[in-house]
């Protein structure tokens, strides 16, 4: 069994867990919201502080275009997507819960387990540049999505400001340019605290799986996933052949764009007031397809 299938699997069978352990009521979708902040403000922070920390900087210049693959894509898939849903006679708020899933990719929770378990540390620091471009992704659409339902200013740069994940990126690449030393302890205590981040997430994942969902936006949910887990990595991998991208930049800015809707578009949907079921109901079902699609794409590629 090659690396792919094993971390596909193992993937694959974390969710699983999360899922039955819901079922047999071991644990309950009440549980997701701790399981997340936990995940994000503790786990996933101290997994990319530790790669960047440990991370040969002479990359910079080479991994800093990789969120612009990850950022022109979502754009172009969004506009595409924006007429087809207009000429479908989608009302405004329905329209933009459905838009939000399909321009913001989990290339986070979901991300980072599938690129570290494939492609290593060195696939995961790229993912970590691919990341970024979601952060602008979500704070474009906040402004938008101000602008058309009102909202503030200030709220959507806070969001992004205080998000764990940036100061994580922030801050380990300025510990590792100064030199600057954590300690055997501390850096033992963060590396120990990030290799958590991954089992919790597809714990997680397992526990929001709801296939009830399925019927009634069966529509939406097609629609997202063939623009979201085929379309969207379709231009990425057009963009990424345009700038003459090769190897893990090439593979993971690909595969980085064929995850499925992010967490972050509920937030946008329960922000301003949209059609936040119907968004659920679409990042769950789709994060369900990716675990068909992506392994084909990464064997693809």
């Amino acid at each position: 069994m090659n690396a792919i299938e094993t971390t596909i699997l193992s993937i694959v069978l974390m969710i699983a867990l999360g899922y039955f352990l819901k079922r047999i009521d071991f644990l309950s979708q009440n549980d997701i919201d701790p399981f997340n902040k936990i995940v994000m403000y503790i786990l996933l922070p101290c997994m990319i502080f530790n790669a960047l920390y440990n991370a040969d900087l002479s990359l910079i210049p080479k991994l800093g275009i990789l969120p612009f693959i990850v950022l022109a894509s979502s754009i172009a898939t969004g506009i595409i997507s924006y007429f087809i849903l207009r000429r479908m006679g989608l009302e405004e708020k329905k329209l933009w819960s459905v838009l939000v899933t399909v321009m913001i990719a989990n290339t986070g929770f979901m991300g980072y387990p599938v690129t570290l378990g494939i492609f290593g540390q060195s696939g995961f620091l790229r993912a970590i540049f691919c990341d970024i471009a979601t952060l602008a992704i979500f704070l474009i659409l906040s402004f938008v999505l101000m602008l058309k339902f009102g909202g503030n200013v200030r709220t959507a740069f806070r969001k992004v400001a205080l998000f764990p994940s940036l100061w994580a990126v922030v801050l380990g690449l300025l510990f590792n340019f100064l030199g600057i030393p954590v300690g055997d302890v501390l850096a033992s205590t963060v590396n120990y605290l990030g290799q958590g981040a991954i089992p919790l997430i597809m714990v997680a994942l397992g526990l929001s799986i709801d296939f009830s969902a399925i019927p009634r936006s069966k529509s939406m949910i097609a629609f997202t996933s063939v623009m979201k887990l085929a379309f969207f990595p379709f231009v990425a991998f057009l963009v990424a052949g345009f700038l003459g991208l090769t190897g893990l930049e090439h593979t993971v800015s690909i595969v980085e764009a064929a995850m499925p809707s992010g967490m972050m578009s509920l937030l946008l949907a329960i922000t301003y007031e949209l059609d936040y079921e119907l968004t659920s109901d679409c990042i769950l079902i789709n994060t369900v397809i990716s675990l068909i699609t992506l392994p084909a794409i990464i064997m693809i590629l």
